[in-house]
């Protein structure tokens, strides 16, 4: 049942359907898919590598960029290429945030520097001193002369980064629904006691057919061969 809303998103059948109304079409898909849409994808990426592999593709050729509008949106802005094609899907968890609640809390703290996901709506990445990966954001953080921030993505990367700059102070973005942080619901459903249980019984196990696993092996393989 621990799923991911970003992957829930794009359904491997639906998007299949999609490909092919626009055949001449790279597709490039965020990891959090699942292995069905893997399979259909040319070339993975992650959030730090997102824009390295979109831009590894020629720019004449059109891109599909899937699930996750908000991140693809985002290369979009950076690269300017127009030929990008965004699949409709979203993380939950970066979709709530709140551009009031975080322009509140700028006022609030205003020496603050904001650090958010690009996973998240464009009006709330704009609002960005900082726009990046999990790794991106804790390097950022590390190498500013800020002691402050508003952290705008899912709130377990604060005891993170509290362990890793003690000296700094985090502050969770709040939620639409006027929460002090937006956390992922089937992340919290993943306990150690269930991973010792599936490590020592290997259970549950999920098999999946040869072709669909060669063909999405081959997506993650392209993107490690991304320089």
């Amino acid at each position: 049942e621990a799923t991911c809303s970003l992957a829930e998103s794009c359904k491997a059948e639906e998007f299949a359907k999609f490909k092919a109304q626009h055949p001449e079409a790279l597709v490039v898909a965020y990891v959090n898919t699942t292995v069905g849409v893997k399979a259909l994808t040319d070339i993975c990426c992650t959030s730090s590598n997102a824009l390295q592999v979109v831009e590894s593709i020629p720019s004449e050729t059109p891109i599909i960029f899937a699930p996750d509008k908000n991140l693809g949106s985002y290369i979009q802005k950076v690269t300017g290429r127009k030929n990008m094609i965004m699949w409709n899907g979203a993380c939950h968890v970066h979709e709530k945030f709140s551009k009031e609640g975080i322009l509140a809390l700028k006022k609030e703290y205003p020496a603050a520097k904001v650090v958010v996901h690009p996973e998240c709506r464009g009006e709330v990445a704009d609002l960005a001193d900082y726009c990046g990966s999990t790794a991106g954001i804790l390097a950022y953080c590390g190498t500013s002369e800020s002691d402050t921030f508003i952290v705008v993505t899912e709130p377990g990367i604060l005891a993170e980064m509290e362990k890793k700059y003690p000296q700094k102070r985090f502050i969770p973005a709040p939620s639409v629904e006027g929460k002090a942080c937006n956390e992922c619901e089937y992340m919290k459903m993943i306990t150690l006691d269930s991973i010792i249980a599936c490590l020592e019984n290997e259970a549950p196990e999920i098999e999946i057919e040869e072709e669909i696993r060669q063909k999405a092996e081959r997506s993650i393989e392209a993107m490690v061969a991304v320089k």
